[in-house]
């Protein structure tokens, strides 16, 4: 852990930048040591892991508060200071986590209501978390490991608290109600109170003989870590929802709800609006001028286009289902990529005589045409 660098250093910013000053940090040091523009340097290709390793940490508000208190010693598992995992508990299996990513999470309440009877199924409460992908794991979808610790029934006992051999015996104070019921005189009438009933507590019922692996609460913590699929298309800041992943009911009520939001990294090179991605696409003056076949890179793969002579600055090209794909959809958005020119540095003399000779040709070419426009238009007038 010693020879580790610095977090913030890596990014280059201050320990209390804003998230956006982040953002931008990652993006501009990602573009510059980015391995598809330095194929085969391995300083380049360490460089690159190292920026993606700080911001994954940094951009995340619950990994960057333990890494400011602890430093890198808080995703030491040896250390006990904490880890990289969610921190809201954990589920068993539960079927086809395909099958119950089942909708966007859209501010849905957690828990649920309460009966009136003590011992009726309650639904357990929610649980949440969050996992971090990259730019193309979230366009093209991704299996990621989540560790989590929910409550679950107990196996011993089977969430009745009582020990084996033993069962619960209903309250004889409050007859199984979890409240009692007191009047009282006052000059102004007999006034009725309801409390909960001291001696089982609110629960209805009293356990002689506690379950030892829970010690009579009927549930236990679970931790796992737990594979889940991530669905193609989803965006950042969106939160999953996996039905049953929470911790479990109170009386054979059913299990709570996971929520999982999904962080996604910026891409040096892309960027998304909706389904559709963006991406800036650099030409030579060359290039530009005459013409030519290019590659493009997108989230579907390389595509070859043919840049007609003559394309301007800022000209945007639209490459139709090339976007990422949609959630839970089989089509796709588009592509878009937008021209620039990278203006030649460094010229020789006689590269710049022959530049300037070539501008000079243009202006006389130009020169004659708005010459000629103006003499037409004087004939029309006349």
């Amino acid at each position: 852990m010693a020879d580790k660098k610095d977090y913030y250093e890596v990014l280059g910013v201050q320990k209390g930048a804003s998230d956006d000053d982040i953002k931008k940090a990652f993006r501009k040091l990602a573009r510059q040591y980015h391995p598809d523009l330095h194929p085969d340097d391995k300083d380049a290709e360490a460089k690159f892991k190292e920026i993606n390793e700080a911001y994954e940490v940094l951009s995340d508000k619950e990994k960057r508060a333990k890494y400011d208190q602890f430093g890198h010693a808080a995703f030491d598992p040896s250390y006990g200071a904490g880890g990289t995992g969610g921190g809201f508990g954990g589920f068993g299996g539960f079927g086809d986590m395909g099958d119950i990513f089942d909708s966007i999470f859209g501010g849905m309440g957690f828990g649920g209501g309460r009966s009136s009877n003590p011992n009726a199924p309650r639904r357990g409460s929610d649980i949440e978390t969050s996992v971090t992908i990259d730019f193309m794991e979230a366009c093209s979808g991704k299996k990621v490991n989540v560790r989590l610790n929910r409550s679950e029934v107990c196996p011993d006992c089977k969430g009745s608290g009582a020990a084996a051999g033993s069962t619960p015996k209903t309250c004889p104070d409050c007859n199984g109600t979890g409240t009692r019921r007191t009047v009282q005189r006052t000059p102004f009438g007999n006034i009725s109170q309801q409390t909960v009933c001291t001696r089982c507590g609110g629960k209805g019922k009293l356990i002689d003989t506690p379950c030892r692996t829970c010690s009579g609460k009927g549930m236990v913590k679970k931790a796992a870590d737990r594979e889940v699929e991530i669905p193609a298309g989803v965006d950042d800041g969106q939160t999953l929802r996996v039905q049953g992943g929470g911790n479990a009911g109170m009386n054979g009520g059913q299990y709570g709800d996971l929520h999982i939001r999904v962080d996604v990294r910026p891409d040096p090179i892309f960027e998304r609006d909706g389904y559709d991605v963006w991406t800036e696409v650099p030409l030579t003056y060359t290039q530009a001028a005459l013409g030519a076949e290019i590659i493009v890179p997108t989230v579907d793969g390389k595509v070859k286009y043919t840049v007609p002579e003559g394309v301007q600055v800022g000209t945007v090209v639209r490459l139709r289902g090339k976007g990422s794909k949609k959630l839970y959809r089989s089509d796709r958005g588009d592509h878009y990529m937008k021209i620039t020119v990278e203006i030649p540095k460094n010229l020789t003399k006689d590269q710049k005589a022959k530049l300037k000779a070539f501008e000079d040709s243009l202006s006389e070419k130009n020169y004659q045409k708005r010459q000629s426009f103006f003499d037409k238009l004087k004939d029309k007038f006349k």
